[in-house]
């Protein structure tokens, strides 16, 4: 019996819904979710299985015009995702306006393209038939489909489509994985995820948190984790009249790694300053940032 496999790529503007889609195709929380745009700043890959397929999906960084070093980074990410994707999900908002540059760049790309409509849910005046006409007469080699990543509608219609496009291969991974990051770096993911939740304006952009140390125990595993910040001032926000910022942070950061990695955990989280490690090259290869 053949098996397909293949890569497929997630792209679209920020905050449109790309990682609860992936999340809703895998079936597992796998990228963090955040109202706030720019949440994704990695590549990360989800994998889908069934007994005669395997995707490899790819969440990307939001498609913008960078302002800064880290977000050139993302913009490479995207890059590199269109350029290795056996399909492409584009994914979109009904009244979100079109990136006609950017629509140009997809028609003259090699794979297979879907133009994903999601959140189709919001607003029932939405005339679906006609944004489907519309997407076709922009883009007449892609397919169309309508979907809301977060009531789950249509991802199984989804998964058809696209394993008719993978290609002939072996799977990429085991057939058990679900991921190719580590438990290190979903557990960094989860404190950024509360951080975003928590904070406001400026702070959830300017911090990075790396896990310094992960000791696994019998019964609860400890975890030594560092927030970077850019500003002394930032610092102080972060950690809170008294440590109380910090310590609502560490709590809530403590219950989701535990849900998690269904464990107890000891989480232990300091704060400290990286003056303007955004646009510091060395800072964001340091991070894992590679552009």
């Amino acid at each position: 019996m053949s098996h397909k496999a293949g890569f497929v790529s997630i792209i679209g503007k920020p905050n449109v819904g790309k990682s609860t889609l992936m999340n809703a195709l895998i079936g597992e929380k796998l990228s963090i979710t955040n109202p706030k745009a720019q949440t994704t700043r990695h590549r990360i890959l989800g994998i889908w299985n069934d007994d005669e397929h395997q995707i490899v999906f790819s969440d990307t960084p939001g498609i913008l015009d960078p302002a800064y070093k880290l977000q050139e980074n993302m913009m490479s990410e995207v890059d590199a995702a269109i350029k290795d994707a056996d399909a492409i999900l584009y994914l979109v908002e009904p009244e979100e306006p079109f990136n006609h540059p950017f629509i140009e760049k997809l028609n003259n790309v090699s794979a297979p393209v879907i133009v994903v409509i999601n959140k189709v849910d919001l607003n029932e005046q939405i005339d679906i038939a006609g944004k489907i006409s519309e997407w076709k007469g922009l883009m007449l080699n892609a397919e169309i489909i309508p979907t809301s990543a977060l009531h789950k509608f249509n991802v199984d219609g989804l998964i058809n489509v696209l394993t008719g496009h993978l290609p002939e291969h072996p799977p990429y991974y085991d057939k058990e994985a679900l991921t190719d990051r580590s438990v290190r770096f979903f557990v960094s993911e989860i404190i950024r995820e509360n951080i975003l939740r928590h904070f406001k304006k400026e702070i959830p952009y300017s911090v990075e948190v790396v896990v310094d140390a992960y000791k696994e125990g019998k019964f609860k595993d400890e975890i030594a984790a560092i927030i970077y910040v850019e500003r002394e001032s930032q610092k102080i926000i972060v950690i809170g009249q008294g440590g109380r910022a910090i310590k609502r942070l560490g709590t809530d950061s403590r219950r989701a790694i535990e849900n998690f990695i269904r464990k107890k955990i000891r989480l232990d989280i300091t704060v400290k300053v990286r003056k303007d490690w955004r646009s510091n090259e060395k800072d964001l290869k340091d991070f894992g940032y590679q552009n």
